[in-house]
This record gives structure tokens, sequence and C-alpha cells, in this order.
């Protein structure tokens, strides 16, 4: 799935042009505070591409579909400035918000970390005007799919980059939240507690996505809710996804993460992240319903869990 969201990444890149980039203010208006509760494209792209279709291929309807959800926030995946360009028009017309975004990165190698530095401050400031304010990056490992892992010099550079980069982001007045997958939690997880532990809170902040977690450290809530003691404090966004019996559920939902005990311990610590749901299916997943369908019904279980 990890290797598939990557080709998706860079087949984003070779979009045609749609509009000049329009500028706003949302990021200062009331309009830009009225939703806590986002949705990441890849989890559509993973619905459209059971159902035979390209996400990509027609944005301006992909994101009409997810206007109709009832959804608001929008986090798109972005390779380029000039993709914040094409999308600006579009996030205008379906009354769409953005206040995060993804980026790839590879930051473990000090040649192409100068590159994804320069790339990635570049995205932060074309997206700034439409109200960007969390940038979420997952530094790549070394070979998608390999099993090979970072050095410890590998682990160091990188911790270095990564702060480095949310440094530059905190003078746009942004925030850069770390992301993982299952991959480092491996090694009793020495690449996530590295960077979590060799960067300054200051500069780097963690999008905890819940289920790659739990299903890094072999399906344990215990290790879940471990990390959350450690580094709850940190968190500024949360992706959203759920899982029964190990496999991900077509819906958000009740299921093997307990939620409600999440939402619980940050309000109790007085966190509240940014909610971004990315409830993608797998090639187990149940198939009942479309992406419109599904992601009406996630909606609404943030909600009664988290509030609205």
């Amino acid at each position: 799935m990890i290797a598939d969201r990557r080709t998706f990444l860079q087949s984003l890149a070779g979009l045609a042009a749609l509009l000049p980039v329009t500028k706003t203010a949302l990021a200062k208006t009331g309009a830009a505070e009225r939703s806590q509760i986002a949705c990441n494209q890849y989890t559509w792209h993973t619905f459209y591409q059971r159902q035979g279709r390209n996400w990509a291929a027609d944005l301006d309807a992909s994101l009409a579909d997810f206007a109709k959800s009832g959804l608001v926030g929008y986090e798109p995946s972005v390779n380029s400035a000039d993709e914040i360009q094409k999308l600006a028009p579009l996030l205008k017309k379906h009354k769409l918000e953005m206040h995060s975004l993804y980026v790839n990165s590879t930051l473990h190698k000090a040649d192409e970390a100068d590159k994804t530095l320069a790339t990635v401050t570049a995205i932060a400031d074309a997206a700034r005007p439409l109200g960007l304010r969390i940038v979420v990056t997952n530094p790549s490992p070394i070979k998608w799919g390999s099993g090979e892992d970072k050095t410890d010099a590998d682990l160091a550079i990188q911790a270095a980059n990564l702060d480095r980069l949310g440094a530059e982001l905190k003078k746009r007045g942004m925030v850069l939240a770390y992301h993982t997958h299952d991959v480092e939690m491996r090694n009793s997880a020495r690449e996530f507690h590295h960077m979590m532990l060799a960067t300054d809170p200051k500069n780097v902040s963690l999008c905890l996505d819940v289920h790659w977690i739990y299903r890094g450290s072999g399906n344990s809530q215990v290790a879940l809710f471990d990390i959350v003691k450690l580094y709850g404090k940190r968190i500024t966004e949360l992706h959203l996804r759920q899982s029964k019996g190990g496999i991900w559920s077509e819906t958000f939902g009740p299921g093997d993460i307990d939620y409600p005990r999440l939402a619980k311990e940050l309000k109790s610590i007085g966190i509240r992240p940014h909610l971004v749901l990315e409830q993608c299916i797998e090639k187990q997943s149940p198939n009942t319903m479309d992406a419109l369908t599904a992601h009406r019904q996630d909606l609404q279980y943030v909600k009664e869990v988290f509030g609205s």
C-alpha cells in the first residue's frame, strides 16, 4: 500500500495545468476555523482504484464528490508548488479548506535533504495564502519493501534535517508534523523514537497515524497508548483509520482500536489535534459501498467520538 501511495504521489506531478492560483485570505477568516475534521486524498484514491476509477484523472469531479460527503477539510498529497497553483481554484470552487498537506521527503542523505528542504518550503510558501498550517512528512525508508534499515549515522542526519525543516516552516508560521508508517517501528522503534528525541519540540510535532503505530507494533494498543503517554503533548494531527481483526475496515467506527479512549486521553492532557480521516481500504477489506457513502459514515463517527 505504501509503495502504491508513493507511485500515486509521483503521478500527480504530471497532471495538466488547471487554472492560475487565486490569492485568498482563508487563513485569516472565520471560515478557516469552520472544521477540525479533514480527510486525506489517498483515502479516496483507494476507493476509486477499487472501482476502476482514477482520482486524479478529473480532480474537479473528484473534489465535487469529496464535498458532497460533508467533509470541509482536504489534505492533499503534494509534490511541488505548481500543484498548489492547480489545486487552489478547485478548493475555492468546492468550498474546501486546506489546513494541512502531506509531502514526501528524503532527509537521511545530505545532498537529497537540501533538495527536499527547497521543495517543501516552496510548497509551503505557495500554500500559505490558502490557509495552510500543518505540513506532514514521512521521511522515506532506504528502499520501499526491501526490509533494509537506516544506519545510526543515517538516523542522526535525518533527525538534524527534520529539525532544520521544522525550523524553516516555523519561520513561516507553520508546523511540521512527523509521520510514520510501520517500518519506523521495527527494531524497538529506533527510527521513530530517535526522530522524536533528537528534534526540538518547538520545530517538530507529531502526526500520530494511529493505525500504522498499532500495526507496526504488532497490533498492540499497549504500544499505541504508551506512545501517546510519551509524546502526547507533541501531537498536532491525527490520521484516523480503523480495522477489525487486523484488516482495514470499510468505514471508521468501532473496531480494534479504542478511539473513545484515545479521544479521552488527549482531552485529559489538553490536546486538540487536527483530525484527518484516512480510512483507506486494502485487498482484504469489505466491499459493500462506494467512497461517498463510506465517508459520510466516517464523518458521523468522528463527530461522535471527538466532537464536532
